[in-house]
């Protein structure tokens, strides 16, 4: 099936390892332009030049998206640099930074951060034709997940933003959708840590997989890609949920 990626204007953030890296690999495949941060400016140099092999242009910098000035500065210039975008994966979370508990972290990461970019990038994706969001929830924002902590919540706060943020811009030609994974496991990912820090945990959670086994980053990620495609075209509004048989609840 052709996606019909090639020459689209993407933008994703969060991305230089797991989902959001996963994602960016098949955005470059299929022959869209991309530009992205993450904080850390070696994996960001790493992955500049790995997708630089796929011949479309790539934007990759370090930065810190908890400036949020910083961030609104740098959304614009990358949207002026890419020559307008088609599509935005607000991809960067707390949860790559450990903080999962702490409220602070989570609004202004997850919350903050997805909100300023669908906002500040609402004109560029008006002017497309055939634009889309993918903003990325959890499935510990859909059902009772390990403890009571500030992720879980902000998580399900942004299934619901989604869907009333798609509702407004639809007329736009603004699609939005949501992709809420479970537990993903990838090398240096929060899993991995807690299979040395929590083991029991991390044995209970394996048990609890309906296909058998923990998911990875590339099988999140051709959802993602697949939202945002203009091969998903009349797709807005959803939250799909990536987790091998993880959660239990029947969704209707």
């Amino acid at each position: 099936m052709d996606l019909g990626l090639k020459g689209k204007k993407v933008i994703l953030t969060g991305g230089s390892r797991g989902i959001g890296r996963a994602a960016l690999e098949i955005f470059a495949e299929e022959g869209a332009d991309i530009a992205f941060f993450s904080r850390n400016a070696e994996q960001v140099a790493q992955t500049v030049e790995s997708l630089s092999r796929h011949g479309g242009k790539v934007i990759g910098e370090p930065l810190d998206m908890l400036d949020h000035d910083g961030y609104v500065a740098w959304l614009k210039s990358a949207a002026e640099r890419l020559g307008g975008v088609d599509i935005f994966v607000p991809g960067a979370s707390a949860s790559g930074s450990g903080t999962t508990g702490d409220w602070d972290a989570c609004f202004a990461a997850d919350i903050k951060g997805t909100v300023l970019g669908c906002e500040t990038l609402q004109p560029y994706l008006a002017e497309s034709g055939s634009s889309a969001i993918v903003i990325m929830a959890s499935t510990a924002g859909t059902e009772t997940f390990i403890v009571p902590q500030a992720y879980n919540a902000m998580k399900a706060a942004l299934i619901a933003y989604s869907g009333q943020f798609g509702q407004m811009v639809g007329p736009q030609g603004i699609r939005v959708n949501c992709v809420s994974p479970g537990p993903i496991k990838f090398p240096g990912g929060n899993w991995e840590a807690i299979k040395d820090l929590a083991p029991e945990l991390y044995q209970a959670t394996e048990a609890t997989f309906a296909l058998g086994r923990w998911g990875g980053p590339e099988e999140v990620a051709r959802t993602i890609v697949f939202l945002a495609s203009p091969a998903s075209s009349y797709t807005t509004g959803t939250n799909v949920v990536i987790d091998g048989g993880y959660t239990k609840r029947i969704q209707f």
